[in-house]
């Protein structure tokens, strides 16, 4: 709802210049909200990206009456819980609910209220992804693509969902990855597709440039001889559609000097694992989600299929090599 309506003024810049919605805050309010009262007697820790900072400013403080009204709108309509209105105090505390910094001791949750703002901002993909962490692994995972097709996408339907239904996620370490609409239909178990054969493979990466070098993900495409055009979408909903089988492969090559935090990946690893697949850096080293709010990857992220992994290393390894030797 909040995507169809957002305002000009509802979008707003952090201080890493990326972008930051009212939709951003009021979901990380309202899943803090959620996780403390459905869980009461367990420590709570939740490792989240956004903090109230720039909410407890003086400019700040229309967004923040905006935010405590969508969040109180949202709980009025859902009904599941009869709690007296939030106040904006209450929703600043629930933000800073997720100042934890997670690491290798004890349980984490970890959240990205609106992974891929761009896209929502745009109206194409995002989604809202949890995941738990239990001695710095991700045993719990759980990725909601509202503008995901439940049906398989293609290059050609990357958009927003026909029908507006939307796609859920969901694994838990060691009992497989599933899907359902977000209208709550049948739950399906997902798994990556058996595609061997590189020529065979279509690939996915991030929308934006910025986000990922599309120079060397076309170089390592040409390498492996993959003839389908790249499919660019925003957020983790790369990592569900590639879980069902949609594409066999998802490259992610940021920019030098940018660090990959743990909620752009733990949900989306889980479910993707737990589907048959396998996400490593591009040294062929697993995501360690054990160091804290970022994770130490060598040069990017590249995700596929057992069958495919190999060739798709030795053809990241070719190119970043032919880069490295051209600078």
């Amino acid at each position: 709802m909040v995507q169809r309506v957002l305002l000009q003024s509802d979008v707003h810049s952090k201080s890493d210049k990326s972008p930051v919605t009212v939709a951003d805050y009021g979901s990380q309010v309202l899943v803090s909200f959620v996780l403390e009262r459905e869980l009461p007697s367990v420590p709570f820790s939740l490792v989240a990206e956004e903090d109230s900072g720039d909410l407890r400013k003086e400019s700040g403080q229309d967004t923040l009456k905006r935010i405590t009204d969508l969040v109180n709108d949202t709980l009025a309509n859902d009904g599941s819980y009869s709690v007296a209105p939030l106040t904006t105090e209450d929703v600043l505390r629930a933000i800073d609910n997720g100042k934890s910094e997670g690491g290798s001791i004890g349980r984490h949750w970890v959240l990205d209220p609106i992974d891929g703002t761009k896209g929502f901002v745009r109206g194409d993909q995002y989604a809202i992804a949890l995941a738990l962490l239990d001695e710095g692994n991700v045993v719990l995972g759980v990725l909601a693509c509202p503008n995901l097709p439940p049906t398989s996408i293609g290059s050609n339907q990357l958009h927003s969902s026909s029908n507006g239904v939307g796609s859920l996620f969901f694994a838990e370490v060691g009992h497989g990855a599933y899907t359902q609409a977000l209208d709550g239909s049948t739950q399906t178990r997902v798994h990556v597709t058996d595609i061997e054969n590189p020529e065979e493979a279509s690939f996915f990466e991030s929308y934006e440039a910025a986000h990922s070098s599309h120079d060397l993900s076309s170089s390592i495409a040409e390498k492996l001889g993959v003839k389908a055009p790249p499919v660019r979408i925003d957020s983790q909903a790369k990592y569900g559609a590639l879980s069902r089988g949609d594409g066999a492969i998802y490259l992610r090559f940021p920019h030098s000097g940018y660090r990959e935090k743990i909620w752009d990946h733990a949900a989306g690893c889980i479910v993707v694992s737990e589907a048959g697949g396998i996400v490593m850096d591009a040294a062929g080293n697993p995501l360690d989600f054990s160091k804290g709010k970022f994770l130490d990857v060598v040069a990017g992220i590249i995700v596929t299929n057992q069958k495919l992994m190999p060739s798709l290393l030795r053809a990241v390894k070719e190119a970043l090599n032919e880069k490295a030797s051209s600078l």
